[in-house]
């Protein structure tokens, strides 16, 4: 059913009914497409904002895949009928909307592109969608054969759905001068000021062809008839109508008769996407539709993507790992990290986190991303909910709602950038602060965020919450201004130790004692305050009420906390097993940890709306990827390794074909979420959310490169202490490090105690590789006591 060929760089799924909602996503600098097995696809691009050429209904601030939900009801597809023009039999490439029984079917896959080969009636069918670099629009090619002894009379229907795109103003014609078909709509406004918004937007959606057709349709309702989408009305005709959209929903459907001989094929190029007018479709056309434009396209595509290739490649006793990390898991980094998923103003949470993962990529993006996200704070060391990319762009949505967790990102996440580059004089830089009145050196910078967070608290200690923290829909836990957070108090400790250790670094040991007092005391009133005796607690309401605590039945425990809490260092070595127990008997799921647990059923008025979501979907209940991968990373913290490669390998889908079938992905991504609420909901429990927007990617290379396969930075050097799973004997990396290359080879021994490192076959002291010189290669063999 799913296999990995071309050395784990693509993976091809033979059933288009086992999994339906499996998808695949392509990206460039300013647009995005999701499309699943059978032929749905959804689509956005920027023009500043984010923005559709093809309906798509109820679309997330998030992404733009809703999640789990049917296509079908508003078909948002690329589709391509076949009709036999003898016998009037149709199927339709890749599945929908026909859904006829196909005698071959695989999707494919890939990291530059997505196929599929489909076969039927005689008919053998492949497609290709890919992107070019720079430019909105999708490359489509088409390549039909006669399979068969005889000769074939065939209709060939492309039909890309346009959908609804406006009340005020939508069309549709065949234009000969631009080769194709051109639906127009008005962007809906009310607001003056708004027209001068969206006067430059790329109103109009085209469909061009290389090769000329016989016929077209551009009205929807005119194509689909009484047929509807299984057995359109138009193509039970022997011609299409040629027929134009007057305010009435436009489509693109085009009609191709041929005539193929035993064995002959024939291809096909067209490209779908926005423009602002005819002359920019045109020269969209003039570029790309030939076989040489796609060939060219394609090739700077590849290159692109390889160019987020990565710093680590593994060897290991687990091929589906091997696969994820060296093709799939940095390239879904490098989508957060280079394209900020596609918004003008991401949560500054999510910012900075994703550009910590860019640090093993392209650190010097990491770079750029601190000092412009440092130039948007507040003297008073407040960062924003969210960072504005563009000049004129707007916060929005969740960004208009005030929450108090964004600056203990920033030394999190500066830990793995310094570790990763050694590169302190980042600290050095002169930033200004929002009000642009003022400027002062990134640790400045980070010095009052550090104090902000300390100024933050209550009268107990306790950091306020106001209207969320780093779990969005917790809104109403402080909303009155005296709730606040266990997890963020936690965190803040953590914040400020690992801001103090850089600070000791540079030398600066009374700001250094300053932020390790403050998580000393901020770790003493959450054990005073939050400690529910086997679990930290999730915080305290406004009306002064612990909750996420052993007395309540819904809600009774959350992982964060517990993760933080070790990280930070207020759980001791008394309260580490226990709250590790808690965890393994309450949360632990066959696919993954949940976030909290039991999940709630109905509002709870003074936690919020998170309160209000189905249970076991998003932060109510689900496996949480975002918050599994902190729980991982604290593990790995404490030596707890197996603890944490168990629920590491539990963010893939798969090999286990039941596991695949349940949660219904494939293993090129790891979704936002799997659905929880495992007890409640066994049924539904493992479903992915198809979400591939996610902060879990950055932590998870982070954890397998610096907690796995134990090769982390430091002002030294390479630090290498590995944390490799029991059951592996032998393993391999090379590893890409401040310019120089690790050929690593792991092998465990019983006649070994201790660890034992060989650097270029002479035994070193201390297990810390110094004296890197960039551009050379070294040969490093590990060995480790030998696991049962």
């Amino acid at each position: 059913m799913l296999k990995a060929i071309n050395n784990g760089e693509r993976y091809q799924l033979t059933s288009p009914t086992a999994m339906p909602q499996s998808a695949s996503f392509l990206w460039n600098k300013k647009m995005m497409i999701q499309v699943n097995c059978r032929g749905y696809a959804v689509a956005q691009f920027m023009q500043p904002e984010p923005a559709k050429y093809a309906y798509a209904p109820n679309l997330e601030a998030k992404t733009f895949m809703q999640p789990e939900q049917p296509y079908y009801a508003h078909h948002p597809g690329r589709f391509f009928y076949i009709k036999d023009e003898e016998t009037g039999e149709i199927f339709s490439a890749p599945y929908e909307p026909v859904r006829s029984q196909l005698n071959n079917f695989s999707f494919n896959a890939g990291k530059s592109d997505i196929s599929w080969h489909i076969a039927a009636l005689g008919i053998e069918v492949e497609l290709c969608l890919s992107l070019p670099v720079d430019d909105v629009v999708e490359l489509w090619e088409l390549k039909i054969k006669n399979g068969g002894a005889q000769p074939r009379k065939l209709s060939i229907y492309p039909y890309f759905p346009v959908g609804y795109m406006s009340w005020m103003n939508q069309s549709g014609d065949y234009s000969q001068t631009a080769g194709g078909i051109i639906a127009s709509c008005v962007t809906p406004y009310q607001k003056v000021a708004d027209y001068f918004k969206n006067k430059d937007f790329k109103d109009k959606t085209f469909f061009l062809h290389e090769t000329a057709p016989a016929a077209w349709e551009v009205n929807q309702k005119n194509f689909e008839g009484e047929g509807g989408l299984h057995n359109p009305n138009a193509i039970q005709q022997e011609t299409l109508g040629c027929g134009n959209a007057l305010y009435e929903t436009p489509t693109a459907v085009l009609q191709y008769r041929r005539e193929l001989a035993a064995q002959e094929q024939q291809t096909f190029r067209f490209i779908f996407g926005p423009a602002f007018d005819e002359s920019e479709a045109i020269a969209l056309r003039n570029k790309y539709l030939s076989a040489e434009g796609f060939a060219k396209a394609k090739s700077e595509y590849q290159t692109y993507i390889t160019s987020g290739k990565g710093c680590l490649q593994i060897n290991t006793p687990d091929p589906e790992l091997n696969n994820f990390v060296n093709h799939w898991l940095p390239r879904q980094v490098f989508y957060h990290g280079d394209v900020n998923r596609l918004t003008t103003d991401p949560q500054t949470r999510n910012y900075i986190q994703d550009n910590m993962g860019m640090s093993y990529i392209k650190p010097n993006i990491t770079r750029q991303a601190f000092l412009h996200a440092l130039s948007q704070q507040e003297e008073s060391g407040a960062m924003p909910d969210g960072i504005l990319l563009l000049e004129g762009a707007e916060l929005k949505y969740i960004n208009q709602i005030p929450h108090t967790d964004h600056c203990v990102w920033l030394p999190v996440c500066m830990q793995a950038y310094l570790d990763e580059t050694n590169d302190y004089a980042l600290l050095d830089e002169i930033v200004p602060y929002a009000s642009g009145e003022k400027r002062e050196t990134v640790e400045q910078h980070m010095h009052h965020a550090m104090r902000w967070l300390l100024q933050a608290r209550d009268e107990r200690g306790l950091s306020f919450i106001a209207q969320g923290d780093w779990c969005d829909p917790m809104n109403m836990v402080g909303y009155k201004g005296k709730g606040v957070s266990g997890w963020l108090s936690v965190a803040t400790a953590y914040a400020l130790n690992l801001w103090a250790d850089v600070c000791e670094q540079r030398q600066q040991n009374s700001c250094a004692n300053e932020f390790r007092q403050g998580a000393k005391d901020i770790n003493a009133a959450v054990n005073k305050h939050i400690w529910d005796g086997e679990w930290f607690g999730r915080g305290i309401t406004d009306d002064g009420v612990l909750f996420g605590t052993s007395k309540d039945k819904e809600g009774r425990i959350f992982l964060n906390p517990q993760s933080w809490a070790i990280l930070g260092g207020a759980a001791d070595e008394q309260k580490i097993p226990c709250l590790l127990d808690a965890v393994e008997q309450q949360l632990e799921t066959p696919y993954g940890v949940m976030m909290l647990a039991p999940a709630f059923t109905a509002m709870r008025d003074d936690v919020g709306r998170v309160t209000q979501k189905f249970p076991g979907s998003a932060e109510n209940g689900s496996v949480y990827n975002h918050a599994a991968v902190f729980y991982i990373f604290s593990l790995l913290s404490i030596g707890e390794s197996e603890r944490a490669y168990k629920l590491l390998r539990q963010m893939l889908p798969g090999p286990d074909e039941a596991d695949l079938l349940q949660r219904g992905q494939l293993p090129v991504f790891i979704p936002n979420y799997y659905r929880g609420a495992y007890y409640q909901h066994p049924r539904t429990a493992g479903r992915s959310s198809q979400l591939f927007n996610t902060g879990t990617v950055s932590w998870v290379y982070r954890c397998l490169i610096e907690g796995v396969f134990g090769l982390k930075g430091s002002p030294q050097g390479l630090v290498v202490q590995p944390q490799l799973p029991v059951a592996w004997q032998t393993a391999e990396a090379v590893r890409e490090f401040r310019g120089a290359t690790f050929n690593v080879s792991y092998r465990k021994s019983s006649d070994i105690k201790e660890m034992e490192i060989q650097l270029n076959e002479s035994v070193i002291s201390g297990n810390t590789i110094s004296d890197i010189t960039a551009g050379a290669t070294y040969q490093l063999t590990v060995l480790l006591p030998a696991t049962h």
